[in-house]
Protein backbone atom coordinates (compact mmCIF):
# COMPACT_ATOMS: atom_id res chain seq x y z
CA UNK A 1 0.00 0.00 0.00
CA UNK A 2 1.63 3.14 -0.79
CA UNK A 3 1.61 6.04 1.71
CA UNK A 4 0.18 9.14 1.92
CA UNK A 5 2.81 11.88 1.48
CA UNK A 6 1.92 13.62 5.01
CA UNK A 7 2.76 10.39 6.27
CA UNK A 8 5.92 10.29 4.49
CA UNK A 9 6.48 13.84 6.00
CA UNK A 10 5.50 13.32 9.27
CA UNK A 11 8.10 10.41 9.51
CA UNK A 12 11.18 12.59 8.45
CA UNK A 13 10.51 15.19 10.95
CA UNK A 14 9.71 12.29 13.90
CA UNK A 15 13.08 10.94 12.77
CA UNK A 16 14.62 14.76 12.88
CA UNK A 17 13.66 14.97 16.17
CA UNK A 18 14.69 11.44 17.53
CA UNK A 19 17.88 11.90 16.06
CA UNK A 20 18.73 16.13 17.64
CA UNK A 21 17.31 14.37 21.34
CA UNK A 22 19.49 11.53 21.23
CA UNK A 23 22.44 14.00 20.30
CA UNK A 24 21.31 16.41 22.97
CA UNK A 25 21.09 14.11 25.76
CA UNK A 26 24.36 12.05 24.85
CA UNK A 27 26.98 12.82 27.42
CA UNK A 28 29.83 15.49 26.34
CA UNK A 29 33.12 15.70 26.83
CA UNK A 30 34.56 12.21 26.59
CA UNK A 31 33.72 11.63 30.19
CA UNK A 32 35.90 14.16 31.30
CA UNK A 33 35.04 16.33 34.30
CA UNK A 34 34.27 19.68 32.12
CA UNK A 35 33.53 22.93 33.91
CA UNK A 36 30.08 23.66 34.87
CA UNK A 37 27.98 25.46 32.21
CA UNK A 38 24.72 25.65 30.43
CA UNK A 39 23.24 22.79 28.36
CA UNK A 40 24.29 22.97 24.60
CA UNK A 41 22.15 22.58 21.71
CA UNK A 42 22.77 20.90 18.85
CA UNK A 43 24.28 22.97 15.75
CA UNK A 44 24.48 26.23 17.96
CA UNK A 45 25.51 25.47 21.25
CA UNK A 46 25.27 28.24 23.51
CA UNK A 47 25.11 31.16 20.88
CA UNK A 48 21.48 31.42 22.05
CA UNK A 49 22.83 32.75 25.16
CA UNK A 50 25.01 35.48 23.83
CA UNK A 51 23.28 38.67 22.86
CA UNK A 52 24.56 41.64 21.24
CA UNK A 53 27.03 42.72 23.83
CA UNK A 54 28.68 39.65 24.19
CA UNK A 55 30.63 40.62 27.39
CA UNK A 56 27.56 41.35 29.50
CA UNK A 57 26.05 38.18 28.38
CA UNK A 58 28.60 36.25 29.43
CA UNK A 59 29.19 37.62 32.66
CA UNK A 60 25.65 37.09 33.74
CA UNK A 61 26.46 33.00 32.41
CA UNK A 62 29.44 33.43 35.30
CA UNK A 63 27.40 34.74 37.71
CA UNK A 64 25.28 31.63 37.65
CA UNK A 65 27.85 28.92 36.82
CA UNK A 66 30.93 30.11 38.81
CA UNK A 67 34.06 32.32 37.86
CA UNK A 68 35.09 29.00 35.71
CA UNK A 69 32.87 27.65 32.77
CA UNK A 70 32.69 25.65 30.05
CA UNK A 71 30.28 27.02 27.03
CA UNK A 72 30.32 25.88 23.29
CA UNK A 73 29.63 28.32 21.14
CA UNK A 74 28.60 26.09 17.72
CA UNK A 75 30.85 23.27 17.31
CA UNK A 76 34.13 25.44 19.23
CA UNK A 77 34.20 24.69 22.87
CA UNK A 78 34.67 27.91 25.09
CA UNK A 79 36.38 27.65 28.73
CA UNK A 80 35.32 31.12 30.29
CA UNK A 81 37.52 32.50 33.51
CA UNK A 82 36.28 35.42 35.22
CA UNK A 83 38.01 35.86 38.41
CA UNK A 84 41.45 37.16 39.63
CA UNK A 85 42.59 33.92 40.46
CA UNK A 86 41.45 32.14 36.93
CA UNK A 87 43.05 35.13 34.85
CA UNK A 88 46.26 34.59 36.90
CA UNK A 89 45.99 30.88 36.35
CA UNK A 90 45.33 31.38 32.72
CA UNK A 91 47.39 34.09 31.87
CA UNK A 92 50.77 34.06 34.53
CA UNK A 93 50.91 30.44 35.74
CA UNK A 94 49.90 28.72 32.39
CA UNK A 95 50.62 31.61 30.00
CA UNK A 96 52.77 29.42 27.46
CA UNK A 97 50.23 26.55 26.83
CA UNK A 98 47.16 29.42 26.37
CA UNK A 99 49.43 31.55 23.75
CA UNK A 100 47.75 29.74 20.90
CA UNK A 101 45.40 31.97 18.77
CA UNK A 102 41.90 31.00 17.18
CA UNK A 103 41.75 30.71 13.39
CA UNK A 104 39.30 33.57 13.03
CA UNK A 105 37.45 34.91 9.17
CA UNK A 106 38.99 38.20 10.82
CA UNK A 107 42.66 36.65 11.02
CA UNK A 108 42.51 35.47 7.78
CA UNK A 109 40.88 38.13 5.95
CA UNK A 110 42.44 41.35 7.48
CA UNK A 111 45.82 40.47 8.88
CA UNK A 112 47.02 38.61 5.14
CA UNK A 113 46.42 35.48 6.82
CA UNK A 114 47.75 35.61 10.01
CA UNK A 115 50.70 37.50 9.16
CA UNK A 116 50.58 40.00 11.83
CA UNK A 117 51.18 39.85 15.60
CA UNK A 118 47.82 39.83 17.39
CA UNK A 119 46.72 36.84 15.19
CA UNK A 120 49.30 34.90 14.23
CA UNK A 121 50.61 31.32 16.05
CA UNK A 122 52.77 31.46 19.24
CA UNK A 123 55.89 30.14 17.57
CA UNK A 124 59.12 31.31 15.94
CA UNK A 125 57.53 34.08 13.68
CA UNK A 126 55.79 35.63 17.13
CA UNK A 127 58.69 35.60 18.87
CA UNK A 128 60.54 37.21 15.98
CA UNK A 129 57.79 39.62 15.54
CA UNK A 130 57.94 40.65 19.87
CA UNK A 131 61.91 41.02 19.59
CA UNK A 132 61.29 43.29 16.81
CA UNK A 133 58.96 45.71 18.64
CA UNK A 134 60.69 45.38 21.82
CA UNK A 135 64.82 45.83 20.28
CA UNK A 136 63.63 48.13 17.42
CA UNK A 137 60.48 49.74 17.12
CA UNK A 138 60.16 50.40 20.48
CA UNK A 139 63.88 51.10 22.12
CA UNK A 140 63.99 53.81 24.17
CA UNK A 141 66.27 55.71 22.01
CA UNK A 142 63.42 55.19 19.08
CA UNK A 143 60.93 56.79 21.29
CA UNK A 144 62.64 59.47 22.50
CA UNK A 145 63.86 60.80 18.29
CA UNK A 146 60.18 60.87 18.18
CA UNK A 147 59.41 63.05 21.30
CA UNK A 148 59.06 66.24 19.22
CA UNK A 149 56.24 64.72 17.05
CA UNK A 150 54.06 63.81 20.69
CA UNK A 151 55.13 67.56 21.66
CA UNK A 152 53.70 69.19 18.49
CA UNK A 153 50.85 67.23 18.35
CA UNK A 154 50.26 67.82 22.17
CA UNK A 155 50.14 71.43 21.76
CA UNK A 156 48.05 71.62 18.86
CA UNK A 157 45.17 69.81 20.57
CA UNK A 158 45.46 72.31 23.73
CA UNK A 159 45.21 75.21 20.71
CA UNK A 160 42.33 73.38 19.31
CA UNK A 161 40.54 72.98 22.89
CA UNK A 162 41.12 76.52 23.69
CA UNK A 163 39.42 77.46 20.59
CA UNK A 164 36.21 75.59 22.30
CA UNK A 165 36.50 76.52 25.67
CA UNK A 166 33.59 77.81 26.85
CA UNK A 167 32.04 75.01 24.92
CA UNK A 168 30.79 71.85 25.13
CA UNK A 169 33.29 69.44 23.63
CA UNK A 170 33.00 65.54 22.95
CA UNK A 171 36.72 64.63 24.45
CA UNK A 172 37.17 61.69 23.01
CA UNK A 173 37.12 63.11 19.17
CA UNK A 174 39.93 65.07 20.42
CA UNK A 175 41.88 62.58 21.85
CA UNK A 176 41.68 60.06 19.47
CA UNK A 177 42.81 63.03 16.78
CA UNK A 178 45.96 63.39 18.51
CA UNK A 179 46.44 59.48 19.13
CA UNK A 180 46.02 59.12 15.34
CA UNK A 181 48.33 61.67 13.95
CA UNK A 182 50.94 60.89 16.86
CA UNK A 183 50.86 57.42 15.37
CA UNK A 184 50.60 58.07 11.83
CA UNK A 185 53.72 60.53 11.98
CA UNK A 186 55.76 57.80 14.05
CA UNK A 187 55.06 55.41 11.79
CA UNK A 188 54.23 56.10 8.29
CA UNK A 189 56.47 59.62 8.66
CA UNK A 190 52.80 61.50 7.95
CA UNK A 191 49.81 62.86 8.84
CA UNK A 192 47.20 61.22 7.24
CA UNK A 193 44.41 63.03 8.96
CA UNK A 194 45.72 66.21 7.19
CA UNK A 195 45.32 66.81 4.02
CA UNK A 196 48.04 69.48 3.53
CA UNK A 197 50.59 67.51 5.55
CA UNK A 198 49.54 64.25 3.69
CA UNK A 199 49.98 65.36 0.42
CA UNK A 200 48.73 63.80 -2.37
CA UNK A 201 47.85 60.77 -0.33
CA UNK A 202 46.17 57.67 -1.42
CA UNK A 203 43.00 57.88 0.95
CA UNK A 204 41.43 60.73 2.41
CA UNK A 205 41.24 61.79 6.16
CA UNK A 206 37.17 60.43 6.28
CA UNK A 207 38.65 57.31 4.88
CA UNK A 208 41.47 57.04 6.98
CA UNK A 209 39.47 57.03 10.03
CA UNK A 210 36.45 54.84 8.54
CA UNK A 211 39.34 51.78 8.05
CA UNK A 212 40.54 52.07 11.32
CA UNK A 213 37.03 52.24 12.97
CA UNK A 214 35.92 49.02 10.44
CA UNK A 215 39.37 46.91 11.53
CA UNK A 216 38.47 47.67 15.25
CA UNK A 217 34.71 45.96 14.69
CA UNK A 218 35.56 43.56 12.65
CA UNK A 219 38.40 42.03 14.96
CA UNK A 220 35.76 41.85 17.77
CA UNK A 221 33.00 41.15 16.58
CA UNK A 222 31.25 37.16 16.80
CA UNK A 223 31.24 35.72 13.41
CA UNK A 224 28.81 32.80 12.72
CA UNK A 225 30.87 31.07 10.70
CA UNK A 226 33.89 30.57 13.20
CA UNK A 227 31.71 28.96 15.71
CA UNK A 228 29.97 26.52 12.84
CA UNK A 229 32.51 26.23 10.18
CA UNK A 230 30.15 24.55 7.78
CA UNK A 231 27.79 27.91 7.45
CA UNK A 232 30.85 30.07 6.49
CA UNK A 233 30.08 30.15 3.21
CA UNK A 234 26.60 31.35 3.78
CA UNK A 235 28.07 34.64 5.12
CA UNK A 236 24.88 34.92 7.43
CA UNK A 237 26.15 38.31 8.93
CA UNK A 238 27.44 39.99 6.04
CA UNK A 239 31.09 39.83 8.11
CA UNK A 240 33.02 37.96 5.67
CA UNK A 241 32.22 40.29 2.74
CA UNK A 242 33.24 43.58 5.30
CA UNK A 243 35.84 42.10 5.80
CA UNK A 244 37.49 41.21 2.25
CA UNK A 245 36.06 44.75 1.55
CA UNK A 246 38.50 46.24 4.08
CA UNK A 247 41.37 44.48 3.37
CA UNK A 248 41.12 45.56 -0.15
CA UNK A 249 40.99 49.11 1.00
CA UNK A 250 43.98 48.41 3.16
CA UNK A 251 46.28 47.11 1.15
CA UNK A 252 45.90 49.69 -1.82
CA UNK A 253 47.01 52.30 1.33
CA UNK A 254 50.05 50.35 2.27
CA UNK A 255 51.34 49.12 -1.09
CA UNK A 256 51.14 53.18 -1.70
CA UNK A 257 53.16 53.58 1.63
CA UNK A 258 55.40 50.71 1.46
CA UNK A 259 56.30 51.92 -2.22
CA UNK A 260 56.83 55.26 -1.14
CA UNK A 261 59.16 54.47 1.78
CA UNK A 262 61.28 51.93 -0.70
CA UNK A 263 61.40 54.47 -3.52
CA UNK A 264 63.26 56.60 -0.59
CA UNK A 265 65.68 54.58 0.08
CA UNK A 266 66.78 53.53 -3.32
CA UNK A 267 67.01 57.14 -4.52
CA UNK A 268 68.71 58.10 -1.19
CA UNK A 269 71.34 54.84 -1.65
CA UNK A 270 74.35 54.92 1.23
CA UNK A 271 73.08 58.30 2.81
CA UNK A 272 69.95 56.85 3.68
CA UNK A 273 68.35 56.89 6.96
CA UNK A 274 65.42 55.46 8.78
CA UNK A 275 63.01 58.75 9.82
CA UNK A 276 59.82 56.39 10.90
CA UNK A 277 58.66 52.69 11.88
CA UNK A 278 57.98 51.95 8.22
CA UNK A 279 61.82 52.75 7.40
CA UNK A 280 63.15 50.48 10.27
CA UNK A 281 60.65 47.47 9.08
CA UNK A 282 61.69 47.60 6.02
CA UNK A 283 65.39 47.66 6.97
CA UNK A 284 64.43 44.56 9.31
CA UNK A 285 62.68 43.01 6.03
CA UNK A 286 65.69 42.85 4.21
CA UNK A 287 68.31 41.52 6.94
CA UNK A 288 69.16 37.42 5.79
CA UNK A 289 70.04 37.12 9.14
CA UNK A 290 66.13 36.94 10.63
CA UNK A 291 65.39 33.73 11.77
CA UNK A 292 61.82 33.68 10.15
CA UNK A 293 61.58 35.80 6.57
CA UNK A 294 59.76 39.04 7.37
CA UNK A 295 57.86 39.06 3.76
CA UNK A 296 56.07 41.91 2.09
CA UNK A 297 52.66 41.14 3.90
CA UNK A 298 54.28 40.53 6.93
CA UNK A 299 55.37 44.23 6.69
CA UNK A 300 51.83 45.70 5.67
CA UNK A 301 50.38 43.61 8.49
CA UNK A 302 52.83 45.19 11.04
CA UNK A 303 51.91 48.38 10.12
CA UNK A 304 48.03 47.79 10.06
CA UNK A 305 48.73 46.12 13.87
CA UNK A 306 50.43 49.07 15.32
CA UNK A 307 48.22 51.94 13.72
CA UNK A 308 45.35 49.82 15.36
CA UNK A 309 46.89 49.34 18.51
CA UNK A 310 48.57 52.85 19.05
CA UNK A 311 45.16 54.83 18.85
CA UNK A 312 42.38 53.40 20.48
CA UNK A 313 43.69 52.07 23.67
CA UNK A 314 45.42 55.53 24.63
CA UNK A 315 42.46 57.33 23.59
CA UNK A 316 40.00 55.34 25.55
CA UNK A 317 42.51 54.99 28.71
CA UNK A 318 42.98 59.05 28.87
CA UNK A 319 39.00 59.55 28.51
CA UNK A 320 37.84 57.04 31.40
CA UNK A 321 40.82 59.13 33.73
CA UNK A 322 39.55 62.44 32.92
CA UNK A 323 36.00 60.57 33.47
CA UNK A 324 38.03 59.93 37.16
CA UNK A 325 38.81 63.14 37.61
CA UNK A 326 35.74 64.87 37.32
CA UNK A 327 34.05 62.74 39.61
CA UNK A 328 36.92 63.46 41.80
CA UNK A 329 37.56 66.74 42.67
CA UNK A 330 39.73 66.27 45.11
CA UNK A 331 42.42 64.06 43.25
CA UNK A 332 41.98 67.11 40.25
CA UNK A 333 43.14 69.43 43.34
CA UNK A 334 45.79 67.87 44.48
CA UNK A 335 47.47 66.98 40.83
CA UNK A 336 47.10 70.24 39.97
CA UNK A 337 48.57 72.00 43.16
CA UNK A 338 51.53 69.54 42.32
CA UNK A 339 51.64 71.37 38.19
CA UNK A 340 51.42 74.55 39.77
CA UNK A 341 54.57 73.85 42.09
CA UNK A 342 56.83 72.22 39.79
CA UNK A 343 56.05 73.87 36.49
CA UNK A 344 54.60 77.04 37.29
CA UNK A 345 52.06 78.72 34.99
CA UNK A 346 54.72 80.29 32.62
CA UNK A 347 55.17 77.46 30.29
CA UNK A 348 53.96 74.29 28.88
CA UNK A 349 54.75 70.62 30.74
CA UNK A 350 57.70 68.82 28.77
CA UNK A 351 58.45 65.38 28.99
CA UNK A 352 61.55 66.17 31.09
CA UNK A 353 58.92 67.13 33.99
CA UNK A 354 57.86 63.88 34.01
CA UNK A 355 60.18 62.62 36.59
CA UNK A 356 59.38 65.39 39.08
CA UNK A 357 55.89 64.53 39.09
CA UNK A 358 54.91 61.56 41.02
CA UNK A 359 51.24 62.27 41.23
CA UNK A 360 50.89 63.23 37.99
CA UNK A 361 52.90 60.69 36.70
CA UNK A 362 50.05 57.84 37.71
CA UNK A 363 47.65 59.59 35.52
CA UNK A 364 49.54 60.54 32.87
CA UNK A 365 47.37 63.68 32.23
CA UNK A 366 50.15 66.39 32.92
CA UNK A 367 49.43 69.28 29.65
CA UNK A 368 45.64 68.32 29.52
CA UNK A 369 45.05 69.23 33.29
CA UNK A 370 47.92 72.17 33.47
CA UNK A 371 46.44 74.02 30.39
CA UNK A 372 42.48 73.65 31.75
CA UNK A 373 39.79 73.64 34.18
CA UNK A 374 37.60 70.93 33.65
CA UNK A 375 33.06 70.96 34.77
CA UNK A 376 30.55 69.06 32.92
CA UNK A 377 27.73 70.76 31.09
CA UNK A 378 24.99 71.92 33.53
CA UNK A 379 22.87 69.43 34.07
CA UNK A 380 24.87 66.36 34.38
CA UNK A 381 25.94 65.24 38.00
CA UNK A 382 29.28 63.26 38.55
CA UNK A 383 27.40 60.79 40.09
CA UNK A 384 26.08 59.75 36.35
CA UNK A 385 29.78 58.93 35.56
CA UNK A 386 29.96 55.63 36.34
CA UNK A 387 33.41 54.04 36.48
CA UNK A 388 32.59 50.57 37.92
CA UNK A 389 34.62 47.66 36.36
CA UNK A 390 34.19 44.60 36.64
CA UNK A 391 36.98 41.10 36.77
CA UNK A 392 39.41 45.12 35.97
CA UNK A 393 38.02 45.63 32.39
CA UNK A 394 36.00 48.44 31.20
CA UNK A 395 33.86 48.70 28.33
CA UNK A 396 32.72 51.64 25.77
CA UNK A 397 30.87 54.36 27.07
CA UNK A 398 26.86 53.98 26.65
CA UNK A 399 27.06 58.02 26.05
CA UNK A 400 30.46 60.07 24.91
CA UNK A 401 32.00 61.90 27.80
CA UNK A 402 31.42 65.79 27.07
CA UNK A 403 33.23 68.35 29.27
CA UNK A 404 33.85 72.42 28.87
CA UNK A 405 37.65 73.80 30.07
CA UNK A 406 38.19 77.22 30.57
CA UNK A 407 41.79 78.64 29.88
CA UNK A 408 44.47 78.62 33.26
CA UNK A 409 47.53 79.69 31.17
CA UNK A 410 48.11 83.10 29.37
CA UNK A 411 46.32 83.09 25.66
CA UNK A 412 49.69 83.54 23.82
CA UNK A 413 50.90 79.98 24.87
CA UNK A 414 47.39 78.57 22.85
CA UNK A 415 47.92 80.83 20.44
CA UNK A 416 51.37 79.46 19.67
CA UNK A 417 51.04 75.74 20.50
CA UNK A 418 52.30 74.53 17.36
CA UNK A 419 55.40 76.70 17.18
CA UNK A 420 56.91 75.98 20.61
Amino acid sequence: MELQPWLTFLGIVLATVLFIKTVACRPSGRGYNLPPGPKPWPIIGNLNLIGALPHRSIHALSERYGPLMYLRFGSVPVVVGSSVEMAKFFLKTHDVVFTGRPKTAAGKYTTYNYRDITWSQYGPYWRQARKICLTELFSVKRLESYEYIRREELRALLRDLHGASGRVVTLKDYLSTLSLNVISRMMLGKNYLDKEAAGSAITTPDEFRWMLDELFLLNGVLNIGDSIPWLDWMDVQGYVKRMKKLSKMYDRFLEHVVDEHNERRSREGESFVAKDMVDVLLQVASDPNLEVKLSRGGVKAFIQDLLAGGTESSTVTVEWAISELLKKPEIFGKATEELDRVVGRCRWVTEDDIPSLPYVIQMSLANLLHGFTWRLPDGVAAEQLSMEEIFGLSTPRKFPLETIMEPKLPGHLYDGATAH
